[in-house]
């Protein structure tokens, strides 16, 4: 099966803001050049799961205009478990003003700490897995997911076989940039 995984385009919020599933849209004019970039890439029957999250929402209706034949319906195509990271009760914060000691929690036992008191990085990543696992039975051969970096970064290590993380240092650094979207091709799974 080969993975593609779109993230969302800039969202409307300031910099340095924890946002994760805080519901906000998306630059209008990144999100169409977004899709357009993706719709001259993505193949013919491809399978689409889309965030709830607007910003998510709004790429799927812009390539859904230039794609027709991906047939993306938001009721049939959104997956809960594509949302960001919930951060909880630090959503709308911005980082600076995070306690140091609520991070150094975190870091502390970063596979099993509720950063925020919702969810955990291995809950990410076992979500992850349930929704690749969904895709992987709806098709063998190409599942577009339009979602967020940390689910993005979670697809990575399930598609290695990593589904639990004790260390921040687990954790991919990398980070697709804003309405940019990556394959992984693995027929093993």
């Amino acid at each position: 099966m080969k993975l593609w995984l779109a993230r969302h385009a800039q969202p409307l919020i300031g910099k340095g803001i924890c946002y994760g599933a805080t519901d906000v849209a998306a630059d209008a004019a990144l999100t169409t050049a977004a899709a357009r970039s993706l719709a001259a890439c993505l193949p013919e029957n491809t399978i689409c799961r889309i965030s709830p999250l607007r910003r998510c929402q709004q790429l799927a209706a812009a390539l859904a205009l230039l794609r027709p034949d991906l047939a993306i319906q938001s009721s049939t195509c959104t997956d809960q478990r594509l949302h960001e990271v919930n951060f909880g009760h630090f959503e709308g914060i911005p980082w600076a003003q995070i306690p140091k000691s609520a991070v150094d929690a975190w870091t502390a036992d970063f596979g099993n700490h509720r950063f925020g008191g919702v969810e955990s990085a291995n809950e990410v990543l076992h979500r992850v897995k349930a929704a690749l696992d969904d895709s992987l039975a709806l098709s063998r051969n190409n599942v577009l997911w339009i979602t967020h970096a940390g689910v993005i970064r979670s697809a990575n290590l399930v598609m290695q076989g990593i589904y639990q993380v004790s260390s921040k240092q687990q954790w991919p650094q990398a980070v697709v940039d804003f309405g940019s979207c990556v394959t992984i091709d693995n027929h093993s799974i």
